[in-house]
């Protein structure tokens, strides 16, 4: 990749708070012409994203396209970003944070649902006969942002510049991919009529909040396998690490479902699964987060979203073509910092963690 694309602007990964959001997982066929579909659509995106978006100005509008490890090697192949691989597994017998099929994610996120929808299919559209939908999950913001377990969501999200900070990838680490984030994706399957049956002060406890106030619980009360305990991160020095989540809440009473599709953005995918090890093994192991006990994950994915101009290149490259990837041109001054840190907020609580490595 060429010097230029040190200076990327991010897609829009810590957008505005919106009201809806569609979560689609596709799965990429397995011949040639498909796979030359997608490389074309990836130039796509952005003016499709325009188009719509242009119709309602104030709808916030945006949508992030994100790459499975295997995706990117049958697509793109070299190079590839440093810390991109197959979704891990964590834990086992009925509490597992299962791995599931996808090669893209859309994250497409706007005010009103008739936008994410009509995206959506203009997006699909493009598309046709290329893909599979291995999942696709209509999320709406509930009530004062809780999750549909009744807790606000998202109180410790990082804001602003400290947002970009903790998500977008910076030139001193994966320079060919600067501008870049990790972002991994599962889908909770929530038991409400047990969770409901519990006291208030109970499900304070599995939380490690108050549900009303939506205040911390002192260290002296907090559980050790409270939601909260087991989701924050510290580095070697007391630092907290955070990751941005942005997740909605999701389901169909008359089918007795009930569920959050919980979706966390980093600079690097480790702070997340060390989350996730911490929530379905234990710390130490079989302390596990007692939310578990009436949440189940259905699926689980790890994908990198490049940069915008990276994904618009990302056209005309594909395994063997090329050792680079030619960017437009980004040397005027970088402004991606001010732009990507736009209002960011969301979370099932599921939050920032314990012993991932150390964000400089």
């Amino acid at each position: 990749m060429t010097p230029a694309s040190l200076t990327q602007e991010p897609q829009s990964v810590s957008s505005a708070v919106t009201r809806s959001a569609f979560f689609i997982v596709l799965s990429v066929n397995e011949d040639a012409a498909s796979r030359a579909a997608v490389r074309a659509w990836c130039a796509d995106v952005g003016n499709l994203v325009r188009a719509v978006g242009k119709r309602v100005p104030a709808g916030n509008l945006s949508c992030v396209v994100g790459f499975s490890s295997d995706a990117w090697d049958t697509l793109f192949g070299e190079p590839r970003p440093a810390e991109l691989h197959p979704f891990r597994e964590f834990g086992k017998g009925e509490r597992v944070a299962v791995a599931t099929p996808g090669d893209i994610l859309l994250h497409i996120r706007a005010d009103e649902t008739d936008l994410c929808f009509e995206l959506a299919t203009q997006l699909m559209k493009k598309l046709d006969g290329a893909v599979t939908t291995e999942d696709e999950v209509h999320g709406f913001r509930n009530f004062d942002m809780r999750a549909m377990i009744g807790f606000v969501d998202g109180t410790e999200n990082p804001t602003g510049n400290e947002a970009v900070h903790f998500t977008v990838i910076g030139e001193n680490e994966d320079p060919d991919f600067c501008g870049g984030s990790y972002v991994l994706v599962q889908k909770y399957l929530h038991d409400m009529k047990g969770w409901n049956a519990l006291p208030v002060e109970a499900q304070e406890h599995i939380i490690g909040r108050t549900k009303l106030q939506d205040i911390e619980l002192d260290e002296d009360v907090k559980p050790s396998w409270s939601h909260s305990s087991l989701t924050t991160l510290d580095d070697a020095d007391g630092n907290e690490i955070k990751i941005l989540r942005d997740n909605m809440p999701f389901g169909r009473p008359g089918s007795g479902e009930f569920g959050t599709y919980f979706i966390g953005y980093a600079r690097s995918p480790a702070p997340i699964e060390q989350m996730l090890e911490n929530m379905f093994v234990g710390l130490p192991p079989g302390n596990y987060d007692r939310l578990l006990d009436f949440s189940r994950a259905v699926t689980g994915g790890l994908f990198f979203v490049p940069s915008q101009p990276l994904l618009e290149a990302l056209a005309d490259h594909e395994p063997g073509a090329a050792a680079t990837i030619d960017t437009p041109d980004a040397s005027a001054p970088d402004t991606q910092t001010e732009t990507a840190a736009a209002n960011a907020d969301g979370s099932l609580a599921i939050g920032s963690l314990k012993g991932a490595p150390r964000y400089e």
